[in-house]
């Protein structure tokens, strides 16, 4: 059998990207009437929700921690995100996901500001094409900032990985299935924190620094549109006020 062509004679990625290009996003904030805080992301064929709770009471109340908030965090992906049905329970790597976005979002959050009580994040995945875990984690961070919770940056992400020997920014599934390395980066650019690194395979030393060069890039322009979209919800609010 063939191996697929994934980087072309002219340099171009399969899907006609250039290395250092990123797949066509969006984002809205404040698309759940039911939460306290909601966001809406798209990053190529990826779409994800995600639903901030709180700060309220913490239930159960053994967990409740008297110096600061818990922050619980459920990563989901729905039965039909991907093209094989997924079994409707949690998997293990969903509960992997869930720990890795919290604890990302727990370095910038300042937790402290509610003693004994609890906040809750859900991100849920409704259709999977690569970089969910990324797309999942910038989501997030949008739908705690519209729920008002305080924290020193926003965060956003992105995978570069590794295609036919060269470095490319924001895998498109294909990518993903057989790129040799792939490396999710998470950012609170203002603040200059890498708030997530995973790495999955090998780079070398520059390929890795040419990498994290490649990650701020992407997770720049995410970080302006995350602003934006943020104005543009609280822009609409103040026309409502008025």
């Amino acid at each position: 059998m063939e191996k697929a062509v994934l980087i072309r004679e002219d340099g171009t990625r399969v899907d006609g990207r250039r290395p250092d290009e990123m797949r066509p996003f969006r984002m809205e904030v404040g698309v759940l009437e039911n939460a306290d805080g909601s966001a809406y992301i798209e990053v190529g064929k990826t779409k994800i929700y995600a639903a901030v709770y709180g700060p309220k009471e913490a239930h159960p109340r053994h967990i409740a921690q008297p110096h600061r908030a818990v922050l619980q965090c459920r990563y989901h992906m729905a039965t039909f995100s991907v093209s094989e049905r997924k079994a409707p329970g949690m998997t293990r790597r969903e509960h992997e996901l869930s720990k890795v976005i919290r604890e990302a979002l727990e370095s910038v959050l300042f937790l402290e500001e509610y003693p004994r009580s609890m906040i809750e994040v859900f991100v849920e995945v409704i259709q999977a094409d690569a970089g969910t875990r990324t797309a999942g984690l910038t989501a997030a961070s949008l739908a705690l900032a519209d729920a008002g919770i305080p924290m020193a940056d926003l965060v956003a992400g992105v995978a570069v990985g590794k295609v036919a020997g060269k470095l490319v920014l924001d895998l498109s599934e294909e990518e993903d299935k057989n790129c040799e390395a792939d490396l999710p980066v998470g950012m609170a650019p203002s603040i200059n924190s890498i708030v997530l690194l995973q790495l999955n395979g090998r780079l070398t030393k520059e390929e890795f620094s040419e990498a994290m060069r490649l990650a701020r890039k992407g997770i720049e322009v995410l970080y302006e549109h995350q602003k934006r979209a943020l104005q543009k919800r609280f822009a609409a609010f103040g026309e409502v006020a008025e």
